[in-house]
């Protein structure tokens, strides 16, 4: 049995691991560039891109045609505020599926074996389900924000304000940039296709349809975009356990993976072996996952802007069947693929690793062409998906916290949309130019994977508990954050100084000491505990209490009349009601998902048998199976209606409402 020293020793000092590098496997060779023709990446970033232009901005002419919706700033950015739960949560699944989710879940995998996929999808999973605690107190709170800052300067003053706008913006440049190394990594290293160009081009298509129908476009994509990932997974599933000759099913796969860790050992886990949670790799990229995915949701727009888009009733319930579903994805993807790359011991270079080619690898391993095509396919939905969620997001902060703030506090609604699309636009084309540099630089998705914690963490607490805790010191949250971000650096770079890298002198920083996983471990966690440090103990000492009524005066709505407004607000009681319901479900779920199901797991030093192998597979197949039958039909059965109303050919009145 492992002692408690064994989490110290994961937590304070780490074991840095290195990539398995399977010299002469099954499947030799992973040729980048060379799977796949030229014109299939063209076809895919141009034409696939262009298709749905095409199809989410006449879905968006028939809203305003049948179903009386007007393209108004309030609409434009907040969708209505009237989107249901099943909408709600595959948008949710959505923009929380980045090309890392896709990419770097089988890279855990491939490095850590089950453990990592686990890790990566608790370890991601948790901060959108109490996430949901922040959404219904914002209806509660500030039903009329349009962005988390409004809150932000509504309580601290402009001061703070723009202390966090940068904190956020940053967020969304780092998601972005993640977005689009990873996505155009894998169009270059399957196509050829030259990869600055890729990253340039992948966000036209979603400039197009965010530009004609803002948020409830977004949304549409979403949905339609989370369907064909869903389908592409499940396809892999039955590729892998159920037709595939070439793993030999289940039982297949089991035996392979054995010999695996017989051939290549995983330091630092169980026996070696791939088929355990005992992984203190595994564990350590899980505590690196926590906290910088908390970064990337709680300072993240995209989200409160989710938050702010649901219907009252929907928000908790989208959230935690978002967050639910969510899991599936790189739980079960990076649990067949990330281990099937392994288990055919496909030849891939530590560089490849990195870049996250494992699930490319794996498919034309497994499927040829044809797998190779559905991963492309795969990513660029999830890239597209969650880029338009981020263009959005800027478009918001720009127009409603840079544009309405300090340029032009009386601007009317169709200002503030030519603003909106300006933005959508200037941030669209800075993307790609965004992501062109990182590369120059050298910067993987997997190094800036697991920086973003650094850079961005020490805020979460502190825009927590602005909505959380009346007693919240404007000093104190604000210097939080830019102390916690210091410390996070300073901590990252003296870690990484003293780092012992192979070929790399004790005292050198550079990318290799810096990305290592000590480095990146004690810089995630000092930015966010010290983030959360000051802020409580500083607003302690402060001892001032905060007026929440204040938000409802100091954050006005632009085009919403008040019986639309009355539409989109519930009594006290039922949002109190909701906001026990988002405490209990996300907090059992949380436990669950970090405590009661990994950690017995990791201190046992078990290694799965053949049996507890399948019940691993069942699950994560189940799992995905569920997650796909809410996300496909559960929106089509909440839009019946409107459905049925397109569908005879009815006009709506301009006013009208679903």
């Amino acid at each position: 049995m492992r002692g408690a020293w064994v989490i110290a020793v994961a937590v304070l000092a780490g074991a840095g691991l290195a990539s398995p590098a399977y010299g002469a496997g099954v499947i030799e060779g992973f040729a980048v560039g060379e799977a796949l023709p030229e014109w299939i990446g063209w076809a895919i970033v141009v034409g696939l891109g262009a298709v749905f232009a095409v199809i989410i901005s006449i879905e968006v002419k028939i809203e305003e045609r049948y179903l009386g919706v007007n393209q108004t700033s309030e609409m434009f950015n907040t969708a209505g505020r009237t989107i249901k739960t099943g909408l709600t949560a595959a948008a949710i699944v959505s923009a929380w599926t980045w090309a890392a989710t896709l990419l770097q879940s089988s890279t855990v995998a491939y490095q850590y074996g089950i453990s990592g996929p686990f890790w990566y999808a608790a370890g991601a999973s948790i901060q959108v389900l109490l996430f949901g605690i922040l959404a219904i107190e914002l209806k509660r709170k500030a039903p009329n924000a349009h962005t988390f800052l409004e809150i932000i300067r509504a309580r601290y003053g402009n001061g703070s304000h723009k202390v966090f706008l940068v904190f956020a913006l940053m967020t969304n440049m780092i998601v972005t940039a993640m977005l689009l190394l990873g996505g155009s990594a894998v169009v270059n290293g399957l196509t050829g296709m030259d990869i600055s160009l890729a990253a340039f081009l992948i966000p036209l298509g979603v400039m197009i349809y965010t530009l004609v129908g803002g948020l409830k476009a977004t949304f549409v994509a979403d949905y339609m975009h989370t369907i064909i990932i869903f389908v592409v997974i499940l396809t892999f599933v039955a590729a892998v356990y159920v037709n595939s000759d070439l793993t030999g099913g289940v039982a297949g796969m089991y035996d392979k993976l054995v010999e695996a860790a017989k051939l290549n050992p995983v330091e630092g886990n169980a026996a070696g072996a791939f088929l355990t949670m005992a992984s203190i790799g595994g564990l350590m990229f899980g505590i690196i996952n926590i906290v910088g995915n908390f970064g990337t949701v709680f300072v993240d727009q995209a989200y409160w802007q989710r938050a702010i888009a649901a219907k009252p009733s929907s928000t908790v319930k989208g959230f935690l069947l978002g967050g639910a579903c969510w899991f599936a994805i790189p739980f079960t993807l990076a649990t067949t693929m990330g281990l099937t790359a392994v288990a055919l011991q496909v030849d891939l270079t530590p560089e490849q690793v990195q870049l996250g080619l494992v699930v490319p690898a794996a498919a034309t391993a497994l499927m040829g062409d044809v797998g190779a095509i559905m991963v492309l396919t795969m990513l660029f939905m999830a890239v597209t998906s969650a880029g338009s969620a981020e263009l959005i997001a800027v478009s918001s902060l720009i127009t409603y916290d840079i544009y309405r703030t300090y340029k032009n506090p009386k601007a009317t609604g169709r200002q503030l949309v030519k603003v909106s699309r300006a933005a959508i636009v200037g941030f669209g084309i800075g993307m790609g130019g965004l992501a062109v540099i990182l590369l120059t630089i050298g910067l993987s998705l997997g190094f800036v994977y697991l920086a973003m914690g650094i850079l961005i963490g020490s805020a979460v607490i502190p825009i927590a508990l602005t909505i959380l805790w009346k007693k919240t010191s404007r000093t104190a949250a604000t210097s939080a954050a830019i102390i916690g971000l210091v410390v996070a650096v300073i901590t990252w770079v003296s870690v990484a100084s003293v780092q012992q890298v192979d070929g790399v002198p004790v005292g050198t920083v550079n990318l290799q000491t810096l990305g290592h996983n000590n480095s990146m471990l004690f810089g995630n966690i000092a930015g966010i505990l010290t983030g959360g440090a000051v802020t409580v103990f500083g607003s302690l000492a402060a001892r001032t209490k905060f007026d929440w009524n204040d938000l409802r005066e100091k954050i006005t709505l632009v085009e919403l009349s008040e019986a639309e407004a009355a539409q989109v607000t519930e009594n006290e009681e039922t949002l109190k009601r909701a906001f026990k319901f988002s405490l209990r479900g996300g907090g059992i779920m949380t436990l669950v998902l970090i405590v009661a199901w990994p950690l017995p797991l990791f201190f046992s030093d078990y290694v799965f048998g053949i049996g507890a192998y399948s019940v691993w597979v069942g699950i994560s197949v189940a799992w995905v199976s569920i997650a796909s039958f809410f996300i496909i039909f559960l929106p089509i059965i909440e839009a019946r209606k409107g459905i049925a109303q397109v569908a005879r050919g009815r006009r709506a009145a301009p006013e009208g409402k679903e």
